[in-house]
């Protein structure tokens, strides 16, 4: 009797399944390769940068990074950064809208044009920048006479910072852009909604979270940016000294606990203020999965 019993076949829920075989190694093995990585590239580098700032008394850590100087060089950074990202913002949303909704000859071209700031040394595009945006440049000298100034004042730095961050909002919206739907733009027309009402209602709530994405990139960007800037800034302290050449004017110096004062409030700023683009790009996001 029992010989029979074990010979029935079992049902499908008990009979046990094989856990997939994956292509990489389990979960415990890869998270403790991704924080070892992480700690050896970001976590070490920026605690070595808070602990040089510790070597600071309370005192000297606020003289050092809230100086005329270097408050002046903040307001440059981060307000060039900003206009520079939501410039960037809209024109790389038109460039991407080009490149993914027309075909015209030399398309790619200009498709690879677009990451030229991203294979073009810093340096050289500053100086070149320069030479064109100068009083006496092709650029510069059409406006020299109307009294406007493009390089060696902010404008100059506004400028190379839309250059180096135009790349970033154009390539993380025209994937995005590529894979919109366009039968429910053909639904919206034909229900009579205008082209603007089918792009706020239609297209623009499927990228607005790949233009956050963009924007907070850009704007990272260009906070750090040194090398394209320093040659067209003009580098006028109060100015046009952003804070970048603050910190690397501090270690010419031999002043490194000030340096990384310093720059421990551009990191903190910097990160604050792209939790604060996350937090809105995830509740974008939350909104139009819940609409959907």
């Amino acid at each position: 009797m029992s010989t029979a019993i074990s010979s029935l076949p079992l049902p499908a829920a008990a009979v046990p399944r094989r856990a997939p075989r994956r292509v990489l190694p389990g979960f415990n093995l890869t998270l403790g390769y991704a924080i070892l990585y992480l700690s050896l590239i970001v976590l070490i580098p920026l605690s070595a940068l808070v602990f040089k700032t510790f070597t600071l008394s309370w005192e000297q850590f606020w003289a050092a990074v809230t100086s005329p100087r270097v408050l002046a060089s903040y307001r440059l950074t981060f307000g060039a950064s900003l206009i520079a990202a939501l410039v960037n913002v809209v024109f790389g949303l038109l460039v991407a809208w080009v490149l993914v909704r027309y075909r015209f000859p030399g398309k790619k071209i200009v498709d690879a044009l677009v990451d030229l700031p991203f294979a073009l040394p810093t340096a050289v595009a500053g100086i070149a920048l320069t030479a064109l945006l100068a009083g006496n440049g092709w650029v510069g000298q059409v406006f020299e006479p109307w009294g406007i100034q493009l390089a060696f004042n902010p404008n100059g730095v506004v400028i190379a910072l839309i250059f180096i961050g135009l790349p970033f909002v154009v390539r993380t919206v025209q994937p995005v852009l590529e894979d919109v739907e366009k039968e429910l733009e053909e639904a919206a027309t034909s229900l009579g909604a205008t082209r603007w009402q089918t792009f706020r209602y239609v297209i623009f709530p499927s990228i607005a979270p790949a233009l956050l994405t963009g924007f907070a990139m850009a704007f990272a960007r260009a906070i750090g940016e040194y090398g394209s800037v320093i040659f067209i800034a003009g580098n006028m302290p109060m100015v046009s000294e952003i804070t970048p050449l603050i910190i690397i004017g501090k270690l010419e110096q031999y002043d490194y606990a000030g340096a990384t004062a310093v720059a421990l409030v551009l990191l903190v700023i910097s990160f604050l203020l792209l939790l604060v683009i996350n937090s809105l790009q995830s509740w974008q996001r939350k909104r139009s999965g819940a609409s959907a």
